[in-house]
């Protein structure tokens, strides 16, 4: 009997790659919407309103597992109080009604998987190499990225295996980080972002798909994984090979913090730090990326 994987987020950019690939490993894919969508001979759609703390309960009765994927956009607004407020309940809200579901039916799921983001180590950049039993940063990526993980841990102690994908800076072509930053760079305008030394820890999207892949086959996965090329990639590097793929050298000078911060407000430190991360854990799993040279990486974002 083919086994069902239930997604939120997953008419989003990683999720609609996600549906692509669990269907070709011949899984059966069904998404939470917020809006009426018509089924189709691949996809199966159920309503939600997290507004209205609504879900269809068969979405979650049917499924054998269930990626969760929603969020709203870290770097789409200024991090008001009301914005971040947003950031974290877009997270965490889908958890409790999915949590408040398998409780009252007592369903077992074969897994839960759930995103969460290597922002959990904190908006600082240092040399310092941080693997997933680096505590938490007291500050705000930190403290999202640490609530959206607790969410999932209610799913595990309801008995469910539990795994925690935190992921890098996603690349793929025309959605995602790219939509931000290639029309700039394809206009010759391209520039490095304050020092340009922060650590931009990245992974190409089929490679982060088929880590999900593997947290749904692989019963051994439990726990946070980090999804990003250890490959030590700075702000600047990127900025100067995306630039040389348009066919110039940066000519612009350096963005300064200071404009940025006034621009952007707090959500600048999202911009301007980074930090380095270890991808050993998983890697020990036996899961090998397939794309760990940068370079191959945005070529095949600008095909």
């Amino acid at each position: 009997m083919t086994q069902n994987v239930l997604l939120t987020g997953g008419t989003g950019f990683i999720g609609k790659h996600l549906t692509d690939v669990l269907i070709e490993a011949g899984y059966s894919v069904s998404v939470l919407s917020r809006s009426d969508r018509e089924n189709t001979p691949r996809v199966t759609y159920y309503k939600w309103d997290l507004n209205k703390d609504y879900i269809d309960e068969n979405a979650v009765l049917n499924a054998d597992y269930i990626i969760h994927l929603a969020g709203e956009g870290i770097v789409e607004k200024r991090w008001t109080k009301k914005r971040k407020k947003v950031l974290a309940e877009s997270r965490v809200k889908p958890v409790e009604l999915i949590h408040s579901v398998l409780k009252r039916h007592d369903k077992k799921l074969n897994a839960f998987i759930s995103a969460s983001g290597i922002g959990i180590y904190g908006a600082v950049t240092s040399h310092k190499i941080c693997t997933e039993e680096t505590p938490p940063a007291d500050d705000f990526l930190g403290m999202t990225c640490q609530v959206w993980e607790n969410a999932a841990d209610t799913i595990e102690s309801l008995g469910i295996r539990t795994v925690k994908i935190r992921t890098g800076i996603v690349l793929g072509k025309d959605e995602g980080f790219m939509k931000k930053v290639a029309p700039s760079f394809k206009a010759g305008f391209g520039a490095v972002l304050g020092t340009g030394k922060q650590y931009l820890p990245w992974i190409y999207i089929e490679d982060l798909c088929q880590i999900y892949c593997k947290a749904v086959t692989d019963d051994q996965l439990h726990g946070p994984y980090n999804a990003a090329i250890t490959d030590n990639t700075t702000n600047s590097r990127f900025s100067k090979i995306l630039a040389s793929l348009y066919g110039y050298t940066i000519w612009l000078p350096k963005a300064p913090s200071f404009i940025l911060k006034i621009v952007l407000g707090e959500m600048s430190e999202a911009i301007l730090t980074g930090q380095r991360v270890s991808s050993e854990k998983i890697q020990k799993t036996g899961f090998e990326f397939q794309c760990t040279d940068l370079e191959k990486a945005l070529i095949n974002c600008l095909k």
